[in-house]
């Protein structure tokens, strides 16, 4: 297997700049970080490198959007968040380029994305104007007894940059929809997407200081933004590790916390499976943006009597994949984020080899330039090896044989990771008992994932706590206020 040849585009990739009070500006102290193409590993362009004295501008910014937000009614907050949106269809198509450039996922996806943000938005635009509050009825004559709904504060938001639209836009969305102001760490390695989504909503007529979008180093901002007294929420995706540690200072501060962290989403394929619409759904959904998807399915657990059926069919769809530069024409597969990805996959697969594993696909870095890793299939694993165990957040998959059902389930639910799993059955009693026994916030049975943004998306155990979707979603950017009056 081989990449497609590199395709660059440098001149068309600007300058990314801070987003502070609705002015687009650098750094105060002019530091920049350059950006990467990860299928040239060429500099395309750079990133305004913010420091304390523009996140002292961010906050006060923040602070006084919020008062102004928060009083706006929802159906002008509704009416205002949908003009984003048509603003960002109309603008896909540039804003698509720029996320392959910096990001490496072929076009289409970046596409995809890009029109898929547009759907959440407009679905947090509806969901605002239902936030209610309710009328209690009371336990004595002249008292009014009611329940409000209102904005928790300024929000703290810190993103990942293997979708660097999406995982922006639920944070976003949720809490515009609210009545929130939110300040957003974008990643630095794709900083030109983030930029251009949140120019849809200041060209759509936000309120200054409503949005704000910083970039820096990860840990400094983290550590000034989380304990200050003007932001009153944090939403986070990315490690666990990571979550871990921002869920403690804001757990030190009393700051509400959302997190979406790492997951290690196993399949189970029971031996009544349609392995047709297994390995179609599983192929697809394992190598979509080079596996660096934190719902990827990633451990195979297959029933002996249908495994080697299942192993044909995925490595036929694996092999069959083309893998380049995501700018040219039929690429599936791009590039790994960066050159860390790679070393990461190259060390799983030669653990799972050292252990008595057979690559049945893939399983090595293709060509010295760029970070292009072979879509790779990793047979009878050991159960203690590192495939196994850690999430791999790239391009391998690993299958291991079960007799029973209930043996699939035990080893779904081993790891403390449970933000998604995958499941093929043609018996409703199956699939019941998976409901039922899967340790996991989200569940998809006979098809790969739809994230959509009406249904709830996020984890249990060490995959995090809090909803990005559905109605849920709102509930963390919200105060409840209990008001009991005396009519006198």
């Amino acid at each position: 297997m081989t990449a497609t040849p590199a395709t660059d585009s440098t001149s068309t990739y600007p300058h990314v700049q801070l987003l502070i009070n609705n002015t687009w500006r650098d750094a105060l102290g002019g530091e920049t970080i350059p950006v990467h193409n990860p299928a040239t590993g060429q500099v395309i362009g750079s990133v305004a490198h913010a420091r304390k004295a523009d996140l002292d501008d961010a906050l006060a910014a923040a602070a006084a959007g919020f008062e102004r937000w928060r009083k706006t009614p929802a159906v002008e907050r509704s009416r205002l968040m949908r003009e984003a949106s048509r603003l960002l269809r109309e603008r896909a198509d540039t804003i698509a380029r720029l996320m392959t450039l910096e990001q490496g996922k072929p076009l289409a996806e970046a596409r995809g994305e890009t029109l898929f943000a547009c759907d959440t938005i407009e679905t947090f635009a509806e969901e605002g104007r239902r936030v209610y509050g309710r009328i209690v009825q009371p336990r004595a004559a002249s008292v009014l007894q009611q329940v409000f709904k209102e904005p928790v504060g300024p929000v703290a938001a810190f993103t990942p940059w293997n979708f660097p639209v999406n995982q922006i836009v639920r944070k976003l969305s949720a809490a515009l929809a609210t009545g929130c102001s939110i300040i957003v760490k974008a990643p630095e390695e794709t900083p030109a997407s983030p930029a251009e989504l949140l120019r849809c909503f200041v060209d759509a007529g936000i309120p200054p200081g409503v949005i704000g979008l910083v970039y820096g180093t990860p840990s400094e901002i983290s550590e000034y933004l989380i304990p200050h007294p003007v932001i009153r929420k944090i939403t986070f995706t990315g490690s666990t590790p990571v979550g871990k540690q921002l869920a403690a200072l804001a757990g030190a501060h009393m700051k509400r916390a959302t997190m979406e962290l790492g997951g290690h989403a196993p399949v189970i394929v029971a031996e009544d499976a349609d392995i047709g619409r297994a390995v179609k759904a599983m192929a697809s959904g394992k190598f979509r943006n080079a596996g660096q998807v934190c719902i990827s399915p990633t451990r195979f657990l297959v029933a002996n009597s249908v495994r080697q059926a299942f192993i044909d069919g995925l490595v036929a769809a694996t092999r069959a994949l083309k893998v380049g530069n995501g700018l040219d024409n039929g690429v599936q597969v791009g590039p790994l984020a960066n050159a860390r990805r790679v070393s990461a996959m190259e060390r799983i697969t030669a653990d799972a080899v050292a252990g008595g594993a057979d690559i049945a696909a893939g399983g090595e870095r293709i060509g010295s330039t760029g970070n292009f890793f072979a879509p790779t299939v990793i047979v009878n694993p050991s159960a203690s090896s590192l495939v196994f165990n850690e999430e791999p957040f790239g391009p391998v998959a690993a299958v291991r044989g079960f007799d029973t059902l209930d043996e699939m389930i035990a080893e779904a639910n081993r790891l403390p990771y449970g933000l998604a799993a995958y499941a093929f059955t043609s018996s409703l009693k199956s699939a019941q008992q998976l409901t039922e026994n899967l340790q996991t916030g989200m569940l998809w049975i006979n098809q790969p994932a739809m994230a959509l943004p009406e249904m709830p998306f996020g984890g249990v155990k060490d995959s995090g706590h809090g909803s990005e979707g559905g109605p849920e979603a709102l509930e963390a950017y919200l105060n409840t206020k209990s008001v009991s009056t005396l009519c006198v």
